[in-house]
Parts: structure tokens; C-alpha cells; sequence
């Protein structure tokens, strides 16, 4: 019946999700148990339509293939199922052995915690017991030391044996004070208390006589005794007094040492050549001796004061260099008569008209002293910061960052801040405008004695300033301070660019001169005057030409001048590199910042040079306009007058006899041969590239007013081939490009008819570049008398 089906059905769905977890359930309607049909027997029998009868039906059938379905794949995994069941099954007594491991494991764990918790206690009650125990040596073996250093001290001061007193003192005052204080209150508290008054009655004792003995040393001169009283200081903790101490006698040997020096210097007799060094020599021999002290007594500082102690030693030092080297320059000064000699070079400096002057030479040998001086203070203060600074190193290496800084900051103060460094910087404050007066004069009187020897390319002006130049950058260079170096390069600079290249630029402006006979070969009108003024006067002499040739030469002259002292300035700069390199990995000069001050200024030069490039290529464009245009321009509008429209007669005269072109080479040849013997080969090869220029320019201008014939266009060819090949010869620069436009030219005057440009024009060019714009291509058709205007019109370019 209908009530059993649907209780079969409920049967059936329960047992298959008993079976697998995998099966998916049957979504069931609200209210209606998960797994059951939705459909009922009640509602089946209360459906009285068919259509409704035929959906449950329908409905039915829907559920009972689903439940099929979910049947075979229950069954189909039945055998995975069982496999995996009777794996775990086969598991089971393996689980029973790890859980019976597991249990062993963390027993043993427990008890390995249990007993190392007990051994840990144990050995930290045994740490305990050990730590009590030094303490207890300590404190006992202190008190003996106490005891020890108490009979040694009475025991050496008896015998004095001052280096054992001062280590029992020394072993004294490095006890552990809180050890002591605790032995005080404890049991022996009256031993250790005598045994106390009696080491710092003896330490009272051995530091007066310590001190008094190293006095008596002092007074008597004698350095061994000095020295080892010098060393028991840092035992009784008196670093700061010893040191002092013993630099006040190493002051005292240098100041009479110095005195010595200085009245040799003043009084003694001496050879030329050295008493022009005199007072360089006394501050060397003054450095020196700072110098030799420092590296005979570094090692016993190091030793017995420890690391950071040589600065001590040294800023005691440094005041009495100071001292001394301020007395050496006063002297120099007033011997030398340093002052007034400034006053003078001051005073004609910042006046045009000056009523007292000195001659240059008189300062030549102050102005080396001065450098030379400098030079050794930079060597010797150098040499102190390189032994300052390798000491402070030493103790610094666990030193907080701020003790680096102080220390930093002690050691510049003593090298930049001393009498020594002032002093110097004084003098060299004076020394740079003496030395300017001194290039500036020298360089003048160079200038004014201005000679030239025939078969020299350059005046001797050229070199003698130069030379000065150089000597002048040169003796600031040897003083060893950038800043001096770079005012000297920056007033050579000056003196250059201001006052020499003025010189060349005054000689340039006058222009290159033409002869007489020149003159009157142009048909220039001012030659024509001056020729019938002075056969008026009867006074017609070849004077005008000689004096016109000096001018000539002295323009060539000068064109070589500029050149040789645009090259001279970049080998100045390139050897001023060079020596400035090695003046920086000497360690002087003041690292980066002083390598950015140099190269500024030697920039400065780069661009003196370069204004000197520009004066030679003014001065050649002057010479190319004056003496080369005037004479290539008539030859050049010769070609009008020779016919290019010819025909085949015509051509094989011309083949025979040149009409034009070999004439013309000839010419030219011989005006360029008048520079060639009296310029430098760069600059007549800048020559011969101008007047390359200028023919082609003319060239260009005259063919355009010419015609021609076929056969005129392949004579104009053959011309203009000789005329580069020649021009090639005469100058290293290429002159192919100068020609390009009227190679072209050639090319379209040789065509056979107007449209056969097209095969050499646009897409068909090929490499060539051309340099003719389609109107103008057309102006060159048109020149061809053969080829008709239309056609040229109808081209497109």
C-alpha cells in the first residue's frame, strides 16, 4: 500500500547515508524530513485532475532515479571504502606502540628537567661559593700587597731606588678601594689602616722627590737623569706634571739652541748663495729640531704615559716653536726690510703714477725666501698632525664618538690656530701682491724689450713672459699652500688675458699692411695719392715699402705669438695638474676642498687659452680680408673673361694651352708661399683652409654669371678637378666638403639633357648628399645654353 512505499523509501535513504559520507543528500522540501520523498500517500489520493496525477508521477520518477543514482556511486566506492578500513584497521596496533613511546619519551623528558633543574641550582650555588672565594683571595691578597708595598716603599726609598718606590706607590694606587675599605672594617682594620698612613705618607714623600730631583736634572742638564725621572711620573698618577716638566727642559734646549741659530743668522759670515736663505734656514734648523725631539721621545711617552699623551707633550712644544719662529720672522722681516718693500709694491699698485718704485729684481730673492719658509712650516705642521693623529688613533679605538670629536677638534685648533701658522699666513698675505707686482712688472719690461730675430717664428716676449709666468706659479706652488697657489694662477690668469693678450691685440688691430707696390697694382686710390705726393716732392724712396714689410712681419709675428701662447698656457695647466697631484698625495693642500680650488682656477686658464684661439683666428680672418681676398678676387673674375660656351675646336685648344686654371695656381702658390716661410705650420694650414673657403665661395659666385656649352661644362669640370687637387696638396684639412656645392655644380653642367638630373636627384641619389636646392639646381640648368627653359621649368625637384 501507500503507506509502506513511503516508509521503504525513508528506509532506503537512511541506510545509504549510514553507509558513505561522500553521497550527496536530496534537498528536501520545509517541513519534510531530510532523505523522505516530498510526495505522500495523502496527496496522492486527494488528486482528482490528471495533468496533477501525471506531475507527481513525473515527480516521482525524478526522485526515484536520483535515489538510484546515489545508489550506484555508493557502491562503486564500497571497495575504496574497505580499503582504507582495513588499513586503519592494520594501524591500530602500531597507534598502541606510539602512544606507549610517547609515554616513555615524556617520562624521560620530565626526569632529564627534574635533574638538570637540580644541577643547574647546584653549579650557581658553586658560582657563588667561587665568586666569594676570589673575593676572599682578592681581599687577602690585597692586604698582602698592602703589607708588601708597604716594607718595599720604606725598603727603596732607604736605598733610593726611586723606579721600585713608585711601582710599590703604583701597585698601591691601583687596589681595589672598596677590598681595603672592607678590610678596614673587619678584623685587621688597625694593620691596614698604619699600612695605609704609611704608603700615603710615602707617596707625598716620593712625589716631592720625584719632582725635586727631576729639577736638580733639569738645572744640572743632564738628559738621562731627566729621562728617568721623566718616567717614574705616570706611576704616581702625575702624567700631566711630568710631561710638563720635561717639555719645559726640552724648551729650554730649543730656545738656546734657536738663539744660537738666529744670531749665526744675523752676525755670521756666510756664502752668497746661502745668506740669501739665511732665515729659511734658521726656521728649518728650528722645525727640525721640534721634529727630531718629537720622534726621539715619542716611543718613551708612548710607553710609560700611555696612548694620547704625545698631543700633551707637543702643544708644550708648539708654544715655544711659536715663540722662537715669531722671533725668526721679526728678524726677517726686519732685515729684509719686509714691510716697507710691501708698502712701496702697495702704494704703486693702487697708483697709476707712483712717486717711489722698486725694481722687481730686488724682490725676486725675498719673494723665494717667503715661499721657502712657508713651505717648511707646511712640512713640519704636517708632520704633526700625521704623529698626533696616529697616537690619538691608538686610544681612541674604544673611545665614545665624542672623545674622537674633542680630540679632532684640540688637534686643529693647535695646527691652524698657532703663532707658527699666523705668522705665516702673513707673510704669504704680503707675499702674494709682491709677487703680482712682480709678474706684472717683469712681464711689462719683457714686452717693451720686445725683439724679433729673422728666421724666428715668434718674438722673444712670447718666452720671457712665459718664463716669468711660470716662475712666478712656480715659487707660489713651492710654498706648499693652496691658497697662495690659486691667487697666483688667478693673477697669471689676469696678466695674460689683461695685459699681454692686450699687447697682442693692439699689434692685430693695425691690421696687416699692403706695400706701395701693391697698392698701386690694385689701383687703390690712397696709394695713387701717396705716389704722386712724393714724386711732387722728389722724395719717391723705397722707405713706405721697408717700413710696410716690418709691419707685415710684425703682423705675422704676432699671429704666431698668439698661437705659441695659446699652447703654452694648456702645457702651463697640464703640468700645474700633474704638480698639484703630487702636492695632494703628499698631504698638503686640504683634501677636496683645495682640489675644487684648483680646478677652478685652472679652469680660469682653459678659457685664457682659448680667448688666445680666438685672437689668432681674428687676426687670420684680418690677414685673409687684407692680403689674400684683394688678390684671389681679380683672378677669380679672369674666369669671366675665358668662354665656356665652346665648342670642340675651342676644347682641344684649350686642352692644349689652359686658358685659365694653371695660371691661376700659379698665382695663388706664390702668395701663399710668402706666409708659409713666415707662419707656424698649424697656423698656415688655418690659412690655407680660409683661403680654401674664400675660392670656393668666389668660384661659386663666378660660375653663376658665366654660360656654357656641353663642352664649355666638361672644361669647367677639368678645371675645377685641378683646382682641388692642387688645393689638397696645400692644406691638411679636407677640402671636399668646401667643394661639394661646386662639384655639383660641375655635375649638372656636364649632363647631356635637362631631365637626366632626375637620375642623380631624390630617391635616386643614392650617398650623395646634395647641397644645391632644387632652385638652385635650376639656376645652374639655365646657365647650360643648350638646354631650353621649359624643360627646366617642367622639371620636379
Amino acid at each position: 500500500n501507500g503507506g509502506s512505499d513511503d516508509v521503504c523509501v525513508c528506509v532506503v535513504r537512511k541506510m545509504a547515508e549510514s553507509t558513505s559520507s561522500a553521497a550527496t543528500p536530496v534537498r528536501a522540501k520545509p517541513g519534510v524530513p531530510a532523505g523522505c520523498s516530498a510526495v505522500t500517500m495523502d496527496s496522492i489520493e486527494g488528486i482528482t485532475e490528471l495533468d496533477e496525477l501525471e506531475r507527481v508521477f513525473q515527480q516521482l520518477c525524478d526522485e526515484e532515479e536520483a535515489v538510484e543514482a546515489e545508489l550506484e556511486a555508493l557502491v562503486s566506492q564500497q571497495s575504496n571504502i574497505e580499503t582504507k578500513m582495513q588499513a586503519l584497521q592494520r594501524m591500530g596496533p602500531n597507534l598502541q606502540l606510539i602512544e606507549g613511546d610517547a609515554s616513555q619519551l615524556s617520562g624521560m623528558i620530565s626526569f632529564t628537567c627534574s635533574l638538570a633543574e637540580n644541577v643547574s641550582s647546584k653549579v650557581r650555588q658553586l658560582d657563588l661559593a667561587k665568586n666569594r672565594l676570589y673575593q676572599a683571595i682578592q681581599r687577602a691578597d690585597d692586604i698582602l700587597d698592602l703589607k708588601f708595598c708597604t716594607d718595599g716603599v720604606q725598603t727603596a726609598l732607604r736605598n733610593e731606588d726611586y723606579e721600585q718606590a713608585a711601582a710599590h706607590v703604583h701597585r698601591y694606587l691601583s687596589l681595589d678601594q672598596s677590598v681595603i675599605e672592607l678590610s678596614r672594617q673587619g678584623g685587621e682594620s688597625s694593620a691596614v689602616d698604619a699600612s695605609l698612613a704609611l704608603l700615603q705618607e710615602a707617596e707625598q714623600r716620593l712625589k716631592g722627590l720625584v719632582r725635586e730631583r727631576l729639577d736638580q736634572a733639569i738645572t744640572a742638564d743632564d738628559l738621562p737623569q731627566v729621562e728617568r725621572f721623566f718616567k717614574i711620573f705616570p706611576l704616581l698618577g702625575l702624567h700631566e706634571q711630568g710631561l710638563a716638566r720635561f717639555a719645559q727642559y726640552l724648551c729650554t734646549q730649543l730656545a738656546s739652541k734657536a738663539e744660537e741659530n738666529l744670531l749665526l743668522a744675523v752676525g755670521g759670515e756666510l756664502s752668497e748663495r746661502r745668506a740669501a736663505l739665511v732665515f729659511t734656514d734658521t726656521l728649518t734648523l728650528l722645525l727640525e729640531g721640534i721634529a727630531r725631539i718629537v720622534e726621539t721621545h715619542q716611543p718613551i711617552v708612548e710607553t710609560y704615559y700611555g696612548p694620547g699623551r704625545l698631543y700633551t707633550l707637543i702643544k708644550h712644544l708648539q708654544a715655544e716653536c711659536d715663540r722662537q719662529a715669531e722671533r725668526v720672522v721679526d728678524k726677517f722681516m726686519q732685515q729684509r726690510d719686509y714691510q716697507r718693500k710691501f708698502q712701496i709694491v702697495q702704494n704703486s699698485m693702487m697708483r697709476s703714477i707712483s712717486t717711489e718704485k722698486i725694481e722687481p729684481r730686488e724682490l725676486d730673492p725675498v719673494l723665494s725666501e717667503v715661499t721657502l719658509m712657508n713651505a717648511r712650516a707646511e712640512l713640519y705642521l704636517r708632520f704633526l698632525r700625521r704623529r698626533i693623529t696616529a697616537d690619538f688613533e691608538v686610544g681612541d679605538a674604544t673611545a665614545p664618538e665624542s672623545t674622537v670629536q674633542e680630540h679632532q677638534q684640540s688637534l686643529e685648533k693647535l695646527l691652524n690656530h698657532c703663532l707658527l701658522s699666523r705668522n705665516m699666513q702673513e707673510l704669504i698675505g704680503y707675499y702674494i701682491p709682491m709677487e703680482e707686482y712682480y709678474m706684472r712688472e717683469t712681464v711689462n719690461k719683457a714686452v717693451t724689450m720686445d725683439t724679433y730675430e729673422k728666421g724666428q717664428l715668434t718674438s722673444s716676449m712670447v718666452d720671457d713672459c712665459f718664463y716669468i709666468v711660470k716662475k712666478c706659479i712656480g715659487r707660489a706652488l713651492s710654498s706648499s699652500n693652496i691658497d697662495c697657489l690659486c691667487a697666483m694662477i688667478n693673477h697669471s690668469t689676469s696678466v695674460l688675458e689683461s695685459d699681454f693678450r692686450e699687447v697682442l691685440y693692439n699689434k692685430l688691430r693695425q691690421g696687416f699692411p699692403a706695400t706701395t707696390l701693391q697698392d698701386i697694382q690694385r689701383g687703390v686710390s690712397s696709394a695713387v695719392s701717396l705716389m704722386q705726393s712724393s714724386l711732387q716732392q722728389g722724395k719717391f724712396t723705397p722707405m713706405g715699402i721697408e717700413s710696410s714689410e716690418d709691419a707685415k712681419i710684425s703682423f705675422l709675428v704676432t699671429l704666431n705669438n698668439a698661437e705659441v701662447c695659446s699652447e703654452n698656457i694648456t702645457t702651463l695647466k697640464m703640468n700645474l695638474e700633474n704638480n698639484c697631484a703630487k702636492l695632494f698625495s703628499q698631504g698638503f693642500g686640504g683634501g677636496e676642498h683645495g682640489r675644487a680650488k684648483i680646478d677652478s682656477c685652472l679652469s680660469d686658464l682653459v678659457a685664457v687659452s682659448t680667448k688666445f684661439k680666438d685672437l689668432l683666428q681674428e687676426g687670420l680672418t684680418e690677414l685673409n680680408n687684407t692680403a689674400i681676398k684683394p688678390q684671389v678676387k681679380p683672378w677669380i673674375s679672369s674666369f669671366l673673361s675665358i668662354s665656356h660656351n665652346i665648342e670642340e675646336e675651342e676644347f682641344n685648344e684649350y686642352e692644349a694651352n689652359d686658358p685659365w686654371v694653371q695660371q691661376f695656381i700659379v698665382s695663388l702658390e706664390q702668395l701663399m708661399a710668402e706666409f708659409k716661410a713666415s707662419l707656424s705650420p698649424i697656423i698656415y694650414d688655418n690659412l690655407s683652409s680660409l683661403t680654401t673657403s674664400l675660392v670656393a665661395l668666389e668660384m661659386e659666385k663666378t660660375v653663376l654669371k658665366c654660360t656654357f656649352s656641353r663642352l664649355g661644362g666638361l672644361q669647367f669640370d677639368k678645371e675645377l678637378r685641378s683646382l682641388v687637387a692642387y688645393l689638397t696638396t696645400v692644406t691638411t684639412w679636407t677640402i671636399r666638403d668646401k667643394f661639394a656645392r661646386l662639384t655639383q655644380m660641375a655635375t649638372i653642367l656636364n649632363l647631356e639633357r635637362v631631365t637626366e638630373i632626375l637620375d642623380y636627384w631624390g630617391p635616386n641619389s643614392g650617398p650623395l648628399t646634395w647641397r644645391l636646392t632644387p632652385a638652385e639646381v635650376r639656376q645652374v640648368l639655365a646657365l647650360r645654353i643648350d638646354f631650353r627653359s621649359e624643360d627646366i621649368k617642367r622639371l620636379r625637384l
